[in-house]
């Protein structure tokens, strides 16, 4: 759009109009009188998108003329959330937009909550760390570059019939989305499948080959990554998988022209969904599919990036680092492998010189279930080639492992990445461990237990490799954003540093005795309730009391976070009431909100429970309003922005041991909320930064888990035997006193905890939880006493900011700086 200048006049609302009221002719083809809500929302993206793009440009020139080494972050998931607000926010037009907006008789509100679908990229804190990353590097004006796949569909949309889940498809891009700029000019071609022969190399030699293969074709399309402040624009490129316009000449030749046509379309299945079922074998070969699809066009564009100025490898190590966000994207190091040797005849021990001194590896879980393993079987059908460059990879590695330690078998069987069996299987977390140079945690606890536990024989291999970089989130979507009275209170009383460094807020403990700023907090705090409430009444026709406890939980259900354990104890209250006749402390809301993976039963009969107890608890006369009991459906990133600053009480009650770090747990203590949870993940480090007499711990120890459970000590039994609090709500599950009409329906949970051992220890620790939230019951009765411990909460956030950790990263691992 040539005729408006934005670099001199960005400060113009005019301006800015006109730029709005350009799109929505010339782009959309829409008159002004006739415009829809999401035409308007994309006209006002477009106009932003301008900006973004120009400063991208700058951004490229500037990396070009530094010759910067650049990061790589490669995930199969970025939980990006909505777009509009956090572009807005971060180029620091939030307020010119909406002033712009609102002059024109544009409902600003309305276009920013209704406008866009929340980018589906992602199921829980894996892909949103990815995204508060991908905020942090460009923050930091530091040359980094999320790859991943553009999911037509998410992981479902959460709806709930009669307290069941079900899943129902989120097709987020079934509206053109204004933040993809599509790269079909760099689109890459990606083989599957085929056989391995033998033929002769470019000097005659004997080389492998990789023959009869068929093709996928990677296209690329680039969202800008705005930095606060607008200087830096990275971008997140994510790959649509498109099939080849040739079709199988010999499939159509034969006269099959139908079975041409569906391998045309089952090729572009591959970005179809997230994480289709791995419970039948064609989703476990898809799944495989989609995580080599991501490696293969990351790297193959990686590469390609390097030797436009370049014509060999001898600073590639010097000039890119690959990051593997968990295992998914372990087939880099096979990958990048196969690309050096095969495709530019890099000796081996040059290729996995260069493999290990440019990959680094995050393990983001100690869950046994989610440490992949690929069968032999399929991986050679699906991936010949590279199934081979692992076997090789291992037979090096375990010389290694012979040569350190020559007469253990039993050691040189257990560190080996092909594990024996029927069928064997490949470790995909091995593998990723061998190829890379840093292999890391994401709190000190897990990374400690990585190396104790998960790993212990590999970090007594290479100790050095092992360290920790402790999660963070950004505080310009989960402050500035997603709470914006409270962000004004703080700048107006500590300036706006603390938005690129929040360490600033230590500068709120001396407002933490003052009764203005404390007033001004809880007023703030019950705004956010109010918004709440009025959400909960919308998506659940139940009426909350915003001057209530909120006792939030938001997560993914799993049994390991144990929302099991906070219904438990809601069920202890509402019999105190109902039959002890007791009266609660002070009333409270239990709030849940998260989804279940479609195929996990547990974890979905644990939602129905919720419903079932709620359903009772809310219209049981005796209770008089001092319990209600709300579930939310289909958690997402738009919908935590307005559920975390609602929270006074923060549930991270995960077993100890088990949850990596968390981020959830951050976000909410970064809003005031205080924390209740156990001494697991980043509770840990937040205990030590918070004070442990500002969050309410409870329960077991890793240490203590650990030791009962290797033990065999634990008997859920015991605990059932010995306390009449621990009988009577087990009774209550076991029997149908929640499911009336559908008798035996939790029977199953009950069965689980007292004849399968309770896994997550949750009677072990039921007893010290129920003491530990009336501790926090007492305490919120005196506003002063728990504000000053909230404010203390936000004011002690400072080192969990993803600036912070993101910096770690860039300095220990990946070796970049910024590009100012």
């Amino acid at each position: 759009m040539g005729e408006i200048d934005f670099e001199k006049t960005t400060n113009e609302v005019s301006d800015f109009q006109k730029s709005i009221r350009y799109h929505l002719k010339y782009s959309l083809g829409r008159n002004w009188e006739k415009a829809s809500g999401h035409d308007l929302f994309m006209a006002i993206a477009l106009a932003t998108r301008e900006l973004m793009i120009d400063k991208m440009m700058e951004t490229e020139e500037r990396y070009q003329k530094a010759d910067t080494k650049r990061l790589y972050y490669l995930s199969m998931e970025f939980l990006m959330g909505r777009f509009l607000g956090n572009n807005l926010y971060n180029l620091g037009i939030f307020d010119l937009c909406k002033e712009a907006a609102e002059k024109m008789g544009i409902d600003f509100e309305e276009v920013l909550e209704r406008g866009e679908y929340d980018a589906a990229l992602g199921n829980g804190g894996l892909g949103r760390l990815a995204a508060c990353f991908l905020d942090s590097l460009a923050t930091l004006g530091m040359p980094g570059y999320g790859y991943g796949i553009n999911y037509e569909f998410g992981l479902f949309k959460q709806e709930i019939e009669n307290g069941y889940q079900k899943e129902k498809p989120d097709h987020w891009l079934r509206e053109k989305t204004p933040w993809q700029i599509e790269r079909a000019d760099e689109a890459c071609i990606i083989p599957i499948y085929g056989r391995i022969g033998q033929g002769q190399g470019r000097n005659r030699s004997y080389k492998v080959m990789w023959t009869d293969w068929k093709t996928l074709i990677g296209v690329p399309y680039d969202m800008p990554v705005v930095g606060y402040g607008g200087k830096t624009v990275n971008f997140l490129r994510l790959y649509s998988a498109k099939s080849s316009d040739e079709f199988d000449i010999q499939i159509f030749n034969r006269g099959d022209y139908f079975k041409a046509v569906e391998q045309k379309i089952s090729s572009e299945i591959v970005s179809k969904v997230l994480y289709p079922s791995d419970s039948v074998e064609a989703g476990r070969e898809l799944r495989l599919i989609q995580e080599y699809f991501l490696v293969a066009c990351a790297i193959r564009d990686i590469v390609y990036r390097y030797l436009k100025i370049r014509n060999n490898f001898d600073r590639f190590a010097c000039k890119v680092a690959i990051q593997l966000n968990d295992t998914h994207p372990a087939l880099a190091v096979a990958e990048l492998m196969r690309i050096l040797i095969d495709e530019y005849d890099v000796p081996w021990e040059k290729a996995w010189e260069l493999t290990q001194k440019t990959i680094a590896y995050t393990n983001h879980t100690l869950l046994p279930e989610a440490l992949e393993k690929w069968a032999l079987p399929l991986m050679e059908r699906v991936l010949p080639r590279h199934l081979q460059i692992i076997y090789e990879i291992n037979q090096h590695f375990l010389k290694q492992v012979i040569s350190v330690w020559p007469n253990d078998t039993h050691r040189v069987s257990r560190m080996s990445i092909i594990e024996e069996g029927a069928p064997k299987q490949v470790r995909m977390a091995y593998l990723a461990i061998v190829g890379s140079h840093s292999v890391n945690g994401v709190s000190a606890l897990h990374s400690e237990l990585i190396k104790t536990s998960l790993v212990p024989d590999f970090y007594q291999l290479w100790p050095e490799k092992f360290n920790n970089k402790t999660n963070g989130v950004t505080q310009r979507r989960w402050l500035l954003q997603a709470n914006p009275l409270l962000a004004r209170l703080i700048t107006h009383v500590i300036g706006d540093n603390w938005i690129t460094n929040l360490d600033k807020l230590r500068d709120l403990e001396f407002y933490t005795e003052d009764k203005g700023f404390q007033k001004e907090f809880r007023i703030i705090k019950l705004a956010n309730k109010d918004r709440l409430a009025k959400i909960i009444q919308d998506t659940t026709q139940i009426l909350v009391d915003p001057d209530s406890l909120f006792d939030i939980q938001a997560k993914r259900l799993h049994e390991y976070k144990r929302q099991l354990l906070n219904i438990m104890h809601i069920i202890h209250q509402y019999l105190s009431l109902v039959e002890d006749g007791r009266e609660l402390t002070v009333p409270k809301t239990y709030i849940f909100s998260g989804k279940a993976a479609p195929g996990y039963m547990m974890a979905k009969l644990i939602i129905k429970l919720i419903h079932n107890v709620g359903a009772v608890i809310n219209k049981d006369p005796k209770v008089k309003g001092q319990i209600k009991v709300v579930f939310i459906p289909d958690y997402r990133v738009s919908l935590a922005e307005k559920i975390i600053p609602a929270a006074d009480l923060s549930e991270q009650i995960s077993t100890a041991g088990k949850e990596a770090s968390g981020t959830g747990n951050m976000k909410f203590a970064m809003n005031g909320a205080l924390t209740i949870g156990t001494l697991d993940g980043a509770n840990v480090e937040m205990r030590e930064e918070i004070g442990k007499e500002n969050m309410y711990i409870f329960g077991l120890t890793a240490e203590e888990v650990d030791r009962m459970r290797k033990t065999g000590s634990y008997n859920p039994w015991d605990y059932y035997n010995k306390s009449p609090i621990i009988r009577r709500v087990m009774e209550s599950i076991g029997s149908d006193r929640f499911c009336p009409g559908e008798p035996g329906l939790f029977r199953p949970i009950y069965n689980k905890i007292l004849y399968s051992g309770d896994e997550y220890f949750h009677l072990a620790d039921l007893e010290s939880y129920i003491s530990v939230q009336e501790e926090a019951a007492k305490e919120f009765k005196n506003p002063g006493l728990w504000t000053r411990k909230a404010i203390l909460n936000v004011a002690r956030i400072g080192k969990f900011s993803s600036d912070r950790t993101v910096s770690e990263y860039a300095q220990e691992i990946w070796g970049i700086k910024p590009v100012l």
